[in-house]
This record gives structure tokens, sequence and C-alpha cells, in this order.
């Protein structure tokens, strides 16, 4: 806004200077000057003129005719006040006027025409950017009012429009079409970001939640790919499992989604509000399933770490049946965000890894439980494990980690 100011003085005082140019560089007038000339040289042909006529005998009075002419020459010339009042007019009183008109004209015209108001309000929200972006990146997405939403769309597509190169406003844009039902605008704005940004597990999940409301098959096919990448990360978001789940729902691929959903009850745990919405979302598809539904017995593991594991926030947790002898190859498996400890966890056939081999069809079995660092399925050195004894089937187990594999 300094700038606009700056500018418009500027201009304002250039216009002023373009008023007051012809009075300031005014010439001196000479119309009086070339008057007396004029009427010297009509006084001289006129005197010739009389002459001849006299030569001629055309004239009685000569002399009379001669005074008439040179009277008609001093009427002819203007009095001395006159030329003194015309003289001494200040050329500011007409300068002064006019710039003081220019300057309420413009300021005038713009305080009128302007939209001043608007200009500080769309400053006001791109200051705010900030606050609205955080607010519509939080993961347990607090709803962005009507007014809000506007508002930080007008501040990001002036961001972008001079950043065009920002990935994190692209991906803030195609959220707010995401939310707005906008599908084409939101896959366009999500495209250019995963395009800047393509290993942000952000970028990756807000790209896959624009595909997943495509028509098309192919975006479709993307978005599965994309959530499959953030799993292999160990990008352990819940809204990736939640996508996985009702994606598979809608393909009817009910043992999928039962073992997604299930995987998110693991993540929020019980007192999560959303544990027994979840159940129902389970019950419902082994409904859907029929004979095909997953029963038999699971298997609950209580889980603890040792004092001396020092285990990385962003290390995953795999958890292993195996049979009684401890076979390397597991019946049934799955993968879990490190979270907090002491936590339980159940398996059952949904967890099975070999087909035709169900976990509940075990009737000794024992557990392994790693920490996992580096996203590796196989063990590495270093990594901290613990097992369960030898256990029957249908009793719970305990198990403690805190060993490491040399």
């Amino acid at each position: 806004m300094t700038l606009f100011w700056i500018a418009s003085i500027i201009l304002v005082a250039l216009s002023g200077i373009l008023v007051a140019w012809p009075f300031i560089n005014r010439k001196e007038n000479t119309d009086q000057a070339l008057r007396d000339e004029l009427n010297k040289a009509l006084y001289k042909d006129r005197l010739t003129e009389l002459e001849v006529e006299n030569e001629e005998g055309l004239m009685d009075d000569q002399q009379e005719l001669i005074a008439d002419l040179k009277q008609s020459l001093l009427d002819d010339i203007p009095s001395q006040d006159q030329t003194k009042v015309e003289s001494s007019i200040n050329p500011w009183l007409v300068i002064v006027p006019s710039m003081l008109l220019t300057v309420i004209l413009s300021y005038g015209l713009y305080y009128k025409f302007g939209a001043a108001d608007d200009v500080v309000e769309w400053q006001q929200v791109n200051d705010n950017l900030p606050a609205l972006s955080k607010k519509l990146m939080s993961p347990e997405g607090a709803a962005l009012s009507e007014d809000e939403m506007r508002d930080l769309t007008l501040a990001l597509r002036t961001r972008l429009h001079h950043q065009p190169n920002d990935a994190t406003g692209w991906l803030l844009l195609g959220r707010i079409a995401l939310a707005n039902r906008d599908v084409d605008t939101s896959i366009g704005s999500m495209n250019k970001a995963y395009k800047l940004d393509s290993n942000s597990p952000d970028v990756m999940l807000g790209y896959a939640q624009a595909l997943m409301l495509s028509q098309d098959d192919v975006d479709q096919d993307k978005a599965r790919s994309l959530l499959g990448k953030l799993v292999q990360m160990n990008y352990m978001d819940v809204r990736v499992f939640s996508l996985l789940a009702f994606d598979a729902y809608e393909r009817k691929d009910f043992s999928a989604a039962v073992r997604y959903w299930s995987i998110m009850q693991q993540m929020i745990g019980p007192q999560d509000e959303r544990y027994q919405m979840l159940d129902r979302s389970i019950t419902n598809a082994k409904n859907q399933m029929g004979d095909k539904a997953v029963t038999g017995a699971s298997v609950s593991v209580a889980i603890t770490l040792a004092d001396t594991v020092n285990a990385s926030p962003d290390a995953a947790l795999i958890v292993s049946v195996h049979t009684a002898d401890g076979a390397p190859m597991p019946v049934a498996a799955a993968r879990y965000p490190l979270g907090s400890f002491p936590r339980t966890v159940v398996l059952d056939d949904s967890n099975s890894m070999v087909q035709g081999r169900k976990l509940s069809q075990l009737e000794d079995y024992m557990v392994r439980v790693r920490i996992d660092n580096d996203g590796n399925v196989a063990t590495s050195q270093g990594d901290w494990f613990g097992e369960s004894q030898a256990t029957k089937m249908g009793q719970a187990v305990a198990v403690i980690v805190d060993r490491q594999y040399q």
C-alpha cells in the first residue's frame, strides 16, 4: 500500500507540473508592438495613396484627410493603464487553484471509486494466511467457516500468482477444492503440488484423496498406488487406512475393508469416540461377506517395552504369529505405528499371510514383536524384538520387547 501512495503522489505532482508549465514558461506578450508596426505600415501606405490622389486632382483638402488619418492612428493605441492591468495578472492565481483542483479530484475520485476498503481487507487476508493454513492442514480436520474458506482461497490465489512453485500452496488450494467438492480443481491443484514435491507424504495423501473422488478408473488406480506407497513408507495416518477401507468396501472387497478398519481401531484405541463407529462398519462389512466372513479364534497380544529400549517415534511395530516351533515364516502378521506402551493388539484370520492357512487353524502358537526402524520387512541389525512362549490357541499372551538383533 505504501508503494501505491508514493506512486499516486508522483502522478499528482506530474499533473500539477503539466498544469503550471504554460504559466511558468510564459513568453512575453508582443501583441502591442506588432499592432504598432502594422498601424505604421498602414499609415504610410495611406499617405502614399493620398499623395497620388492629390496629384491627380481627386481631392479638395489634402491636409484635412491627413489629419483624420493621424487621429485614427492615435485612437488605435491602447491606454497606458489598460496595458498595465493586462500585464500585472499574477500567474500563481491560476496555478494554485488548478493544482488544488487536480489533487482534490484525483483523491476524491479514488475515495469514491477506488475500493480502498477492499484493498485493506485483501491485505489483512494475506496476513492471516499462515493461521488459516495451519487450521486447514491440522490432522483433526477442524472445519473452516464459509468466510474463512473464501479468505483462504483469495490469499492462496494471490500467493500462487507470485509463487507458482509453492507446493504447499497448491496442496492447500486442492484441499479447499476438496472441501467444496470441486473435484476438477482439486485434482489439478494436487497434481501441481505432486509434480513439485512428489516425496511429501502430505502431498501424496492429498493427491490420493482427490483422485479417489474421480469417476475415472485410472485416477482411482493411481490413488490406490499412492496410498500403498504411504503404507510402505510407514506413514501411519488414520486417513490413509480410512481411504483404503472405504475404497475396498466400494469395490466389495469386504475382507480388506475389515482389515483396514481393524488397523484404524488399533491406531486410535477404544477410548476414541470413532472406535464404536468403526465397530459398526466392521460388523456391516462382515454381514455383507455372509458365509465368507472371517470367523474363528483371535490372538490378543499385550506388549510392553523394556526400560532399555530407545526407539524412534517414526518406527513401526510388527507383530507376527508363528507356529509353536518358532518357524521364520509367520502364519499371520500386522503392522502398526509405534504408538505408546503398554498396549494390546488383536490378530485374527484377516491377518493371515498364506492363502488357505488360517490363524484360527493353529492349536499352538508363539508371537514375535519387532520394532522396525528402516521399513524393511526383513530383520535388521539393531532392531529391538521380543518373543512369547508357545501358547494354546484361545489364550492371551504377553510380550516384552527387550532384545536386539546382533
